[in-house]
Parts: C-alpha cells; sequence; structure tokens
C-alpha cells in the first residue's frame, strides 16, 4: 500500500511538473469512507436438515468495521480530449490480513475502477467514451432494474439540440471465463474460452423538455452457449453483479454449483442465444411542486438448453425446464417538495413464475441491478455499508410488489437532515413453484444476491429506514443508519412435508450503521 501511494503521488507531481510545458491538465478527486455497524441479516435463525438436526442459520459476527478509498486521477488536454483511471482501494475489512486490514497492513487490495479516454470530434457534438467505465441504463425512480455497473465498453453521445441527443454503446461484460474442465453442462465439446462472451448493444433517445423529460431505449444482447456456464469460470467470484442468478430461472441459479436438486444441464446446438431489454423512464415537472417519476421495463433472455429438476424432492418425478427468462416491472416515485422536506409516495409492480417450469421464467432478467427504492433491501443511501449483507438484499425487484411512504430531506437543524421511509414487499411467484425446490428454506438462497429472498403471492416483508446525515464541514459528512425488516414469510407455503425437505425457524433482520465520508 505504501509503495502503491508513493508511486501514485510520484507521478502526480512529475506529470504536474510537465503540465505547463504539455498543457495538460491534471486533477486529483476522491473519497474514503469508514464504515462500523452491527447487524443480523438472515431471515431464518436456525434451519432443519433432511435429517431433521438443527443448525444455526447466522455463523458471521454481529459487528462490522471496514474502509475504502476511491482514487481518481484525470488527465485534459482540452474539452475535447481527456484521459480517467480511479482506483479502489480496499474494501478492508478490519483485522483481515486477506484485506490488509490485519496487524501490519500488508494486504494488497489497489484496484482499477475505471479507465477510460474521453475524446470528441472537432466541430461536432459527437463525444465519446472508450475503455473500463461506470455506466447505467437510463432510469426515473429509485435506480435501474436492469444495468448498472462498471467494465469495457465504447459510449458515444450526440446532442441534436439542446433538448434531444442519441446514445450508442457496446459493452463487453464477459468473454474468455470458461474451463471446460469445470463444466456443470452436459458436454458441449467445446474447448475453454470458446462461445463464452456476451456484448450488449444499445441505443438511448434522451429527450429533455421544461415540463417533461423521457428517456426511451432498447438493449440488445448475445451470449455463448458457455457464458452462463458461471460455475466453470477460471476466475471464480465476480467483481460485481450475479448473473448465474439474475439471467437465468431462479431454480437454474440455484444448482449453478452442480448440487441441490437441479441437475443435467442440457447441452445446445446453438451457438448463441438472443437477449433483449427495453425501458421507458419519465420524469414529470409539470405540476410543481408535486415530482412524478415513471419507469417501465421489459428484458428477455433466450433458452440455451434445458435442466432437470426434481418434483417434492422426488427422484422418481424429475420435470424438465427450459432456462428461458422474460418479464416486466413498473415502479413510480410521487414527490411533494416543502421547505422542510419531500414527503412522496413509491411502488413497484413485477412479472412472476407462473409455476410452469417448461415455459422458464416469468421474472424480468437484469445484467447487474441497482435499485434504491429502500437502503436495506436496495441500495439506497451511500450504496456501500460496513458489511457486504447491509444492503443490497434484492436489487432487481423481479418477482416482487410493494409499496411505501416516505420522508426524504427532512431538515429542521443546519447541517443534519433525515429520512424515513417504510415500505411493504409482496411476491408475485406462484406458490406452486416452491414444490421444485430442494428445501423449506430455499426461498433465502439467493439473498443478498441481487434477487433475494424468493417471494410467492403467500410472503410479505415490512420494511423500515431511518437515514440520518450531519454535513459538519463541506466535505466531511457523517451518515447514521437504522434498519428493520419484519419477515411476513408464509410458513404453511414453505414448509411441506416433502422428502428430506427440511425446515426453518423465521426472525425478522436488522442493522444499524455509522459512515464517515471525506470527499475531495
Amino acid at each position: 500500500m505504501k509503495r502503491f501511494f508513493a508511486l501514485f503521488l510520484a507521478a502526480v507531481l512529475t506529470c504536474s511538473a510537465a503540465s505547463p510545458a504539455s498543457a495538460i491538465d491534471f486533477s486529483v478527486k476522491g473519497q474514503w469512507n469508514m464504515g462500523f455497524g452491527a447487524a443480523d441479516t438472515k431471515f431464518t435463525s436456525r434451519y432443519r436438515d433432511s435429517e431433521r438436526r438443527r443448525h444455526k442459520s447466522n455463523n458471521t459476527d454481529t459487528f462490522a468495521a471496514r474502509q475504502r478509498l476511491l482514487l481518481q486521477l484525470d488527465a485534459a488536454i482540452s474539452e475535447n480530449l481527456s484521459g480517467t483511471v480511479m482506483f479502489h482501494i480496499g474494501p478492508q475489512k478490519w483485522g483481515y490480513a486477506g484485506q490488509g486490514g490485519a496487524l501490519g497492513a500488508d494486504g494488497s487490495m489497489v484496484k482499477v475502477r475505471q479507465a477510460y479516454i474521453d475524446w470528441a470530434i472537432p466541430d461536432t457534438t459527437i463525444r465519446t467514451r472508450m475503455g473500463i467505465q461506470n455506466f447505467a441504463m437510463p432510469y426515473a425512480a429509485g435506480g435501474s432494474a436492469v444495468f448498472d455497473l462498471r467494465g469495457a465498453a465504447i459510449n458515444t453521445h450526440l446532442d441534436f439540440n439542446d433538448n434531444i441527443g442519441l446514445t450508442a454503446f457496446w459493452f463487453r461484460p464477459f468473454n474468455d471465463n470458461y474451463d471446460s474442465s469445470a463444466s456443470v453442462y452436459e458436454d458441449n465439446g467445446d474447448p475453454s474460452g470458446y462461445l463464452d462472451n456476451m456484448d450488449l448493444f444499445s441505443l438511448i433517445l434522451p429527450m429533455n423538455f421544461e415540463s417533461i423529460s423521457l428517456t426511451p431505449w432498447v438493449m440488445y444482447g448475445i451470449q455463448g452457449r458457455n457464458t452462463g456456464n458461471f460455475a466453470s469460470y477460471k476466475y471464480s467470484g465476480l467483481a460485481d453483479g450475479a448473473p448465474a442468478i439474475t439471467l437465468t430461472p431462479y431454480l437454474n441459479a440455484l444448482g449453478q454449483g452442480g448440487g441441490l436438486n437441479v441437475s443435467r444441464y442440457g447441452s445446445t446446438s446453438k451457438t448463441y442465444g438472443s437477449m433483449f431489454w427495453a425501458g421507458l423512464p419519465v420524469k414529470i415537472r409539470s405540476f410543481d411542486p408535486w415530482n412524478i417519476e415513471l419507469d417501465l421495463n421489459y428484458g428477455y433472455v433466450e433458452e440455451m438448453g434445458k435442466f432437470d429438476v426434481l418434483t417434492r424432492n422426488d427422484p422418481n418425478d424429475i420435470r424438465r425446464g427450459s432456462t428461458q427468462r422474460q418479464g416486466w416491472l413498473i415502479k413510480a416515485l410521487i414527490g411533494y417538495n416543502l421547505d422542510w422536506g419531500t414527503p412522496g409516495i413509491f411502488g413497484w409492480y413485477a412479472s412472476g413464475d407462473d409455476g410452469n417450469i417448461k415455459n422458464g421464467s416469468e421474472r424480468m432478467p437484469s445484467v447487474c441491478p441497482y435499485t434504491f427504492l429502500t437502503s436495506f433491501m436496495g441500495d439506497g443511501n451511500l450504496a456501500w455499508g460496513p458489511g457486504g449483507d447491509f444492503l443490497d438484499l434484492n436489487d432487481s425487484l423481479a418477482g416482487t410488489w410493494g409499496a411505501g411512504l416516505q420522508l426524504a430531506d427532512i431538515s429542521f437543524t443546519e447541517k443534519l437532515t433525515h429520512t424515513l421511509r417504510v415500505a411493504y414487499w409482496g411476491g408475485t411467484n406462484s406458490p406452486a413453484m416452491v414444490k421444485y425446490m430442494d428445501t423449506a428454506y430455499a426461498w433465502e438462497s439467493t439473498n443478498n444476491h441481487f434477487e433475494g429472498p424468493y417471494m410467492t403471492s403467500n410472503d410479505g416483508l415490512l420494511e423500515f429506514n431511518l437515514v440520518n446525515i450531519y454535513k459538519m464541514y463541506e466535505n466531511f459528512n457523517i451518515n447514521v443508519e437504522l434498519g428493520y425488516i419484519a419477515n411476513f414469510m408464509d410458513d404453511n407455503t414453505w414448509k411441506k412435508n416433502y422428502r428430506d425437505f427440511g425446515s426453518y425457524d423465521k426472525q425478522d433482520i436488522w442493522k444499524m450503521q455509522i459512515i464517515f465520508t471525506y470527499s475531495f
């Protein structure tokens, strides 16, 4: 770490000294986060296995402390040509040697978060960004339910006039990661790194007017027949996202590790499969002080082979399922701006599985979603916490519906603001899907993987958020958050007398955290 900072500062000082001759303007900016908190984020306190033995569900520490640093260097020769690199140092869990947080602090946790160049065609409004960059599909209410992530891309934007523009991009999330020796699929006979790329292409039409903004967009993608074989990837542990869960049917996601009650992933004669998403974000400002935000989304992933799944854990009752996934989502937020804060209501409804695995999943697929209508189940507040399970329990909203009330940015004292939020979560998946699960507590299997828990139309959760932000200095904030989720998962739906199905004891979950943020 010391060596990295010495080299980085030397590079900045050297470049700065040379900047008058080279006419390059260098700037540095970044952010430190220090987070401390306590939480229990398992919706089950204990579970019983197939032999009725009791096990504690949560074996992680209640208290968590970690930090991170985002450091960005910009090198601009003019407004038409510049380069940017951002380093991510951390997250470093305090006391953990694997992340450089133990005695001596010698771990290597320096990563390149972004690295791109920006350039413009002379005498035009056409601007292009090339390289590792952050990009989100347009949204209006509470974040993107499709894609909001960093990766390798080319992004070009053109302004037709002050109100209308056009953006086109090519994004490559995956390529050359497939390891044929570790495949969980039936053998296609393909070597490692073959037909395992995923490419996404999008057109976005932003239209901004005084009283309304709308940004229709479409995104088409292709994935090779080995792309979805994530369990075989040479480099386990993707930097972000959970595509094995968000792009496939729930049952297929559970079986990605080759176990549970899902097996026999069929090979396919297809070389590539199609993917498609579309969205329409709308922001209406014509009824000031009312603010109205609305999103419509649709997504589709073509079937790439089939899989077998046990019914009621009975090896004599095996069903064949499709890996196709398609669905839709609508979400909205309405706020009323007042001098002391913004009261508002929000809600969403997403399609869910219909109980028939032969036609695939009816939940909307996503590449890497980050919605933030709430800050415990979702990605709200700072989009970061003292521990990885302090947020992001469900970022896609797939297979759920919900409604909530909030009082946002309440301020009665200078430098201090509060946001209070309550939201009910319900499921839109058919209860008939339970008979394909491997355990009574399978609904919690994808928790903290963008789509958990799996909720049927009989299940519910009630979430509470309280966020307090104290701006001590211009660049220094203290953020205190309390979160609680009451668990109304339906025992009659999940506690079935199936073979080796087990059982569970459910519980509510909670968190409390404080994060110190210095931005410069």
